[in-house]
């Protein structure tokens, strides 16, 4: 089967129905809830099928959110129609299946039997084994700045079907609606639908290798790294070559006044 067959087959596309009308969730834009997939499904689950598969689907606008953080800023949700949410969740059950098993054994976010809890663990061995110096990267507004080229060729490497690759793209591309103007969106992931952790934790896999690649020891949970370390010195000096290799490499920008030793 072709991926895209896969994404739109009954038993996928049912299973991300049942999904989504667990998670509950507010309507997006065309105000419709949960509670009327199935009836919608119904009546146009294979046209929308048609559409997925010929490349004429184009997904709504994402109704823009603001939850509050802790340190009293806000955080922007992106907030699908509940349809899109089906689509994209059947395509993370989908994506999930091939990218998974290639994670690294350190990244802990978003990911099936993983939790912050194993993450928390990880953390204590490694500074029981003596690496007391972590660097805390914290890049900027990491969701909101993927680069959606970038994204899509690293998919390429593991999915070469083009209706998948295009049905993506045009899931990031779909305008954020705000205060009832809508905008383009060049760049990110918008933060509050199903394909978003998935996206994340591909994009981020290529930071994983490298850190394997150097030899270091590291725990990542989405955006938010911790390296470890056992001097100061070192601890500098992999902030400032890591910092280097995360701006050049995926043209995310590091937040300096929060990465810290």
């Amino acid at each position: 089967m072709r991926f895209i067959e896969k994404i739109t087959s009954q038993q996928n596309m049912r299973q991300a129905i049942e999904q989504v009308k667990k998670n509950k969730g507010a309507p997006g834009v065309d105000k419709m809830t949960v509670d009327e997939l199935d009836h919608y499904f119904n009546q146009h689950g294979h046209s929308l099928v048609q559409e997925i598969r010929s490349m004429t689907y184009r997904p709504k606008t994402v109704k823009r959110v603001y939850i509050p953080k802790p340190d009293g800023k806000q955080r922007p949700l992106g907030i699908p129609s509940v349809v899109d949410r089906v689509v994209q969740q059947a395509t993370a059950q989908q994506l999930s299946r091939i990218f998974d098993v290639h994670f690294s054994e350190s990244s802990y976010g978003f990911r099936p039997n993983r939790s912050a809890h194993q993450a928390i663990e990880k953390v204590l061995d490694y500074l029981n084994e003596g690496y007391e110096w972590l660097i805390d990267m914290d890049i900027e507004k990491y969701f909101d700045t993927v680069h959606h080229d970038k994204l899509i060729s690293t998919l390429r490497e593991r999915v070469k079907d083009r209706e998948t690759l295009h049905l993506i793209r045009v899931f990031l591309k779909a305008g954020i609606m705000e205060n009832g103007f809508v905008r383009p969106n060049e760049t990110g992931v918008p933060q509050g639908g199903p394909l978003s952790p998935i996206l994340a934790n591909i994009y981020l896999d290529k930071l994983d290798k490298e850190l394997e690649a150097r030899g270091l020891y590291f725990v990542r949970y989405a955006d938010d790294t911790d390296i470890f370390v056992k001097s100061e010195r070192a601890a500098n000096r992999v902030m400032k070559s890591i910092t280097s290799w995360i701006e050049r490499k995926l043209f995310l920008r590091v937040n300096v006044t929060k990465t810290k030793v």
